[in-house]
């Protein structure tokens, strides 16, 4: 059996962390673990985004991945509103037709448009990956800052010696 009494859980820690990755940490004391987590956090989703564009947040084509993905915060969501805003939307470039199945008869006027910034090929899968694991890395983050106290000074062995 362990001598360490449970720790209780503070969600508030947690949510401070899901708003800003990192930022439950720095709340509950522990200010380098803090540091290092937001720049795990924001750096695997900064890399994401830039590897797999905009299109790589995508909370109508990519539920699942979504899910996962805001884990990472606010920031998500952000980018999937501009993405819906700028890119499905033709306000950032033009919107072409997709590509219709095979032995599908498709009325001309009903074919799906998509944005010519639309990421298709690896690198887009990645940022996918990337962001989505930057979500999955955060969760982990915000439990650790649920059960994280206060660090305060530890006594030396020698100095509880003395006062038994």
């Amino acid at each position: 059996m362990s001598d360490t009494p449970q720790q209780p859980f503070r969600p508030l820690y947690a949510v401070f962390g899901w708003v800003l990755p990192g930022l439950g940490q720095w709340a509950a004391g522990a200010r380098k673990r803090g540091i290092l987590a937001g720049v795990g956090v924001l750096g695997l989703f900064f890399t994401g985004l830039l590897v797999g564009g905009l299109d790589c947040v995508d909370s109508t084509e990519d539920r699942l991945w979504y899910v996962g993905q805001v884990g990472a915060g606010p920031l998500v969501i952000a980018a999937d509103i501009a993405n819906s805003y700028y890119l499905k939307s033709g306000r950032a470039a033009p919107l072409i037709d997709s590509a219709v199945p095979y032995g599908t008869a498709m009325n001309p006027a009903d074919v799906p448009k998509i944005s010519s910034f639309k990421g298709l090929a690896h690198s887009n899968e990645f940022g996918t990956l990337l962001v989505f694991l930057a979500g999955l890395m955060n969760i982990v983050v915000l439990l650790d800052a649920g059960i994280r106290q206060r660090e305060l000074p530890t006594r030396r062995s020698a100095d509880l010696r003395g006062q038994s």
